[in-house]
């Protein structure tokens, strides 16, 4: 029996225990993740080079 747990929601989850635990980390939580997404937005535009 396979168990499937997608990615995403495990990441909120243990990022959220992690800003109730140290709030000053919402910071860096909410810097990494708009890092994150904007390079994979732009991934396309840099492919085609």
């Amino acid at each position: 029996m396979h168990i499937h747990v997608a990615l995403q929601p495990l990441i909120a989850l243990i990022a959220g225990i992690l800003i109730l635990i140290v709030p000053r980390l919402l910071n860096y939580v909410v810097a990494v993740y708009l890092i994150v997404v904007g390079l994979i937005g732009l991934m396309p535009l840099l492919h085609l080079s």
